[in-house]
């Protein structure tokens, strides 16, 4: 079967003009090109480029042309910016030219020559010599600097950054924040590191996996859900400051703020607690933006953001005493919460525990009002299955979340390091799944192991970068801020 693209109507006149091309001893392929400058350093300093008549050499994609017969301008874009060039049959030649005349919007080419000031003023690669570099067989979209098909932009990426000069530039922007985020930690002593992708038990998140198998090992495994087990196991072995940035998996529900596959940091810091990480992390996350924008009050939505220090600090039952009128000393079985829920229009899911029920209360009740950069801390037991609890508040814990924009930007604890306390969390969490809540923890016997042979004080934070930069750069959704995200076949 012909794949559809093969009907493009285009595509028949365009296989013919690679023929003529063929035929006329080009080789549309060829495997280099050796550019002197980018469009960007012609324009900067074209003035001189005029005066010395010095010969430049760019490379790039041919995105509009203008004018027939013996002389043609069009324009070459490259990764830098675009710039106009000149093809005239009695400077490249009758040879040189004819094949010009087969080359179409789309194709890579390769232009030498000096730089001119046309009448109306503007720059010029004057072509002395023209080399094709890629033939392309397909034309871009019409209008294609215009393409705003959002299913479109995100199968084809490739064609969304032809068309959207502003989505390549936010790509770059994302690098740029990837690396700032990185350059913070190894400024600090941390050490870069890679654990596994596949697990035997999936941990460090509340998710349902992804199942694949290993063939000559005949053996099911789990993509990992999180990075923090394997890390842990570090701290373990004698490394104090660790961190990796990697990809996780998480076989639940797509939203505006959630992928299947996405971009997760962690980083574990022996011998301190979570009130230390949240004066490191506050400094963090003030350094990325920075570094990235330039500034440190974000745009998003109709909102601005201003991430000036210091943030705010809320506690996480009082925030629901006072935005929900329930203290959850009060309330200490799910089946006590349960009428709480429904009084706020909840219908509570009778397969899940109170740490569940607790959760949809405050993503309903809480999380939509915390708008501004803050810190959520001290949260119940039943909801942090691996951070340390308060000595003096057995039921909360040493953990905090970074939230802005009503979306959970991170997420860290003191850790638990007493093997014993794990044990008895993962037996809880293993009755929950029992009872059917496919997101609750699985029992891993290795990491209690390896806690057994003394883990010591420590705190880790976690991140989903897609999210974080989806709303600091003011996306609508965090699929923009992916190259290529997950879409259903068509």
């Amino acid at each position: 079967m012909s794949e559809h693209f093969e009907q493009v109507p285009e595509r028949a006149e365009r296989l013919h003009k690679l023929e003529e091309l063929r035929k006329l001893g080009i080789n549309p392929y060829p495997a280099k090109y050796q550019a002197t400058h980018t469009a960007v350093q012609i324009l900067k300093d074209a003035e001189q480029f005029i005066v010395s008549q010095e010969m430049v050499d760019i490379a790039g994609r041919i995105t509009a042309v203008r004018g027939h017969g013996k002389a043609s301008f069009f324009q070459l874009s490259d990764p830098s910016g675009k710039i106009q060039c000149y093809a005239k049959l009695d400077i490249v030649g009758p040879e040189a030219y004819q094949a010009f005349k087969l080359y179409d919007i789309g194709d890579f080419v390769g232009v030498q020559g000096p730089v001119f000031k046309t009448h109306t003023g503007e720059f010029t690669v004057q072509a002395q010599k023209l080399t094709l570099l890629s033939k392309s067989l397909l034309p871009l979209p019409e209008k294609y600097h215009g393409l705003q098909n959002v299913d479109t932009r995100f199968r084809k990426r490739y064609l969304d950054l032809i068309a959207n000069p502003e989505v390549k530039e936010l790509f770059v922007k994302r690098t740029k924040f990837v690396r700032s985020l990185r350059d913070f930690l190894d400024s600090k002593g941390f050490m870069e590191v890679e654990t596994p992708v596949m697990e035997l038990v999936p941990g460090g998140a509340d998710a349902q996996p992804f199942v694949t198998h290993h063939n000559t090992l005949d053996l099911d495994l789990f993509l990992r859900i999180s990075l923090e087990l394997h890390l842990k196991r570090l701290i373990v072995g004698g490394y104090e400051k660790v961190y990796e940035i990697g990809r996780v998996f998480r076989n639940e529900g797509m939203s505006t703020q959630h992928l299947q596959e996405f971009t997760l940091m962690e980083f574990y810091w022996a011998y301190v607690d979570y009130q230390t990480l949240m004066d490191f992390t506050e400094e963090m996350y003030c350094h990325i933006i920075k570094e990235t924008f330039g500034t440190m009050e974000i745009k998003y939505q109709d909102q601005i953001l201003n991430f000036n220090r210091p943030w705010p600090r809320y506690d996480y039952r009082q925030l629901l005493i006072d935005k929900a009128g329930i203290d959850l000393d009060k309330f200490p079985t799910a089946e006590s919460l349960k009428p709480e829920l429904e009084k706020h229009g909840i219908k509570p899911d009778p397969k899940l525990g109170r740490g569940r029920l607790i959760d949809q209360l405050y993503k309903k009740m809480i999380r939509p009002g915390l708008v501004q950069p803050c810190f959520l801390i001290d949260h119940p037991l039943d909801i942090s299955p691996l951070a340390k609890k308060h000595a003096d508040r057995p039921n909360y814990t040493q953990r905090f979340q970074p939230i802005f924009a009503g979306a959970e930007i991170g997420n860290a604890f003191s850790e638990l390091n007493d093997p014993l306390d794990q044990r008895s969390r993962f037996e809880e969490q293993a009755k929950l799944r029992e009872k059917g809540d496919a997101e609750a923890q699985m029992y891993d016997a290795d990491f209690l192991e390896a806690l057994e042979h003394g883990m010591p004080p420590c705190g880790g934070f976690g991140v989903g970068i897609d999210r974080f930069f989806a709303i600091v750069s003011n996306s609508e959704t965090v699929r923009e801020v992916v190259f290529f995200p997950t879409m259903k076949p068509e």
